[in-house]
């Protein structure tokens, strides 16, 4: 069950904003930017005309929001490792599951499909570490 009581604010900031360093640097020349560009079929112009504080700003309250849900399911137990496993679990059993269920009616590549897949469960695997640890 879902517990509110207790959760450590600043832990949902922290793993908030680490999910959202984890998205810059996924999304980012560095990995897999070019790949990801190419298979949403999304042109320069329409990234560059993109409002961006808005993408940016509404991505990390949606982050937060994830953060929080995450912190509540996890509110019984703690640890890295326990941390580690919740949150690979929430991210692998509802986020991917969720993504894909998506893609299938989208009909998007497998490859757009793992690239943003594998960031949310990168993330939710950072974020459950992080309130694994810091309760």
């Amino acid at each position: 069950m879902l517990d509110f009581t207790g959760i450590n604010y600043f832990a949902v900031l922290v793993a908030s904003l680490a999910g959202f360093a984890i998205g810059a640097m996924w999304y980012s020349p560095v990995l897999f930017s070019k790949i990801w560009v190419r298979e949403t079929g999304l042109k320069q112009e329409e990234l560059a005309n993109a409002n961006m504080a808005m993408i940016f700003g509404t991505t990390f309250v949606f982050m937060f929001i994830q953060s929080l849900f995450l912190a509540a399911f996890m509110a019984h137990e703690e640890g890295l490792v326990y941390g580690i496993v919740a949150g690979g679990l929430a991210g692998l059993g509802w986020v991917v599951t969720s993504v894909g269920i998506l893609f299938l009616f989208e009909r998007r590549t497998l490859k757009l499909f793992l690239i943003n897949a594998g960031y949310l469960l990168v993330a939710f695997i950072v974020m459950g570490a992080i309130h694994g640890v810091w309760k």
